[in-house]
C-alpha cells in the first residue's frame, strides 16, 4: 500500500541518533528540507514519564525510531533481561508517546534476526513467526518482534501510520570494531587492519568460511528508510536488503585486498560457523521502486576510511 508523506518543513525526530543506523538517518535528512530533532542523552528513553515530557514540549511531525540497547552474542547471553526489557520500554515509550502527540508518521526500525533461525531462503516478510528464533539473540529478537506487532496494533486500533523496516547485516561509518563484540565485516576490517600493520603472514577467521550472508551499508539502509517514510503506508513489516549474499572467505579476501593485506586467509573450523545462509527477500520494497546504490567493495573501502579517521588506528597500533 502505497502513501505519499512529505519531510519538507517537517519536524523530524530521529530516536538513537548516536548510533550507526540513527547518524545514518541524520545524515540522509540533511537534504529533506526538514528540522532535525534529536533528544539530549538526559532523556532516558526506557522512563515513559521523560518520553512522554520531551513529546508534548518538540511534538514532531514525524519519527524514526532507531534507538536501542545492541550487543554481540555475549552480551545478549550474559544480559538477556536487560536486553528484553530495555528495548521493550524503548520503543514501547516512544510509539505511545507518538501516538498520543497525534505524530503523522512513525518508522520502527528492527533487525532481520526476527526471523526464525531455519526460515527459507531468501527470508520473506511472511517467515515472521513461523519457526524458532537463534537462540544467541533471541531476546533482543523478541523485542524487535514486539515493536513490529506493536506498531501493527496502533495502525488497527488508532489508526496510526506507524510502519516498520527490517534491515539485513549493516556496516559502515559509526560501526564498532571492537573484536570481543563487534560483528562480522568489521571484525575482518579491524583483523586484516591488525595484520598488515603487524607485518602477519596469516589472519585467522572464523569458522569455514562457507557460510553466505548479505551486507548493506548503512547510508543505503537510511535512504531505504526515509524512502518508506515518504511512500509506503502498510501493515507488514518491509525487508530491507542489499539483494544478494556472499561467502565468509569471498569477504575476507576482499577486505584482505582494500585493507592491503597480503599474507594467507587461515580458517578456524573449530569455531561455529553459524546459520549457513541469511539472506532477505527484498522483492516487496523493490517492488515500490527502491535499491541500494553502495556496491559491497566501495562499501567496503568507505568503511576502512572511516576507521583510519575515527581513531581506530591509534588504538590498533598501541594494542599492538
Amino acid at each position: 500500500m502505497a502513501g505519499e508523506y512529505s519531510l519538507r518543513a517537517k519536524r523530524v525526530y530521529v530516536a538513537g541518533h548516536g548510533g550507526m543506523a540513527g547518524s545514518a538517518l541524520v545524515r540522509r535528512l540533511a537534504s529533506e528540507g526538514c528540522e532535525i530533532l534529536t533528544a539530549p542523552r538526559t532523556v532516558d528513553l526506557r522512563e515513559q514519564a521523560m518520553v512522554r515530557d520531551w513529546f508534548a514540549k518538540n511534538r514532531p511531525d514525524a519519527v524514526f525510531c532507531a534507538a536501542a540497547r545492541v550487543g554481540g552474542i555475549a552480551a545478549n547471553d550474559r544480559y538477556p533481561a536487560q536486553f528484553l526489557y530495555d528495548n521493550l520500554m524503548i520503543e514501547a515509550n516512544i510509539i505511545d508517546a507518538a501516538r498520543q502527540t497525534q505524530c503523522g508518521k512513525l518508522l520502527f526500525l528492527g533487525s532481520s534476526c526476527i526471523y526464525p533461525r531455519m526460515a527459507p531462503q531468501p527470508i520473506c516478510e511472511d517467515a515472521l513467526l513461523t519457526g524458532p528464533l537463534e537462540p544467541t539473540n533471541e531476546w533482543y529478537a523478541v523485542a524487535k518482534i514486539a515493536g513490529i506487532k506493536l506498531c501493527q496494533a496502533y495502525r488497527q486500533e488508532y489508526g496510526c501510520d506507524f510502519i516498520s523496516a527490517m534491515p539485513t547485516n549493516m556496516y559502515g561509518p559509526g560501526d564498532n570494531f571492537d573484536l570481543a563484540t563487534s560483528h562480522v565485516l568489521p571484525a575482518l576490517i579491524r583483523k586484516a587492519h591488525d595484520a598488515r600493520v603487524n607485518g602477519d603472514q596469516t589472519m585467522t577467521v572464523w569458522g569455514s568460511g562457507a557460510p553466505l550472508r548479505e551486507f548493506l551499508h548503512v547510508d543505503d539502509m537510511a535512504d531505504a528508510c526515509v524512502f518508506l517514510m515518504q511512500n509506503y503506508s502498510g501493515h507488514s513489516h518491509v525487508n530491507v536488503g542489499y539483494g544478494s549474499d556472499i561467502a565468509i572467505a569471498a569477504l575476507a579476501q576482499m577486505v584482505a585486498n582494500v585493507v592491503g593485506f597480503t599474507g594467507t586467509l587461515q580458517f578456524d573450523t573449530s569455531k561455529p560457523d553459524g546459520t549457513p545462509r541469511k539472506l532477505m527477500d527484498s522483492s516487496l520494497l523493490r517492488s515500490m521502486g527502491w535499491q541500494p546504490e553502495i556496491a559491497l567493495e566501495r562499501g567496503i573501502e568507505d568503511a576502512y576510511r572511516q576507521f583510519l579517521a575515527s581513531g581506530n588506528l591509534r588504538q590498533v597500533q598501541m594494542d599492538g
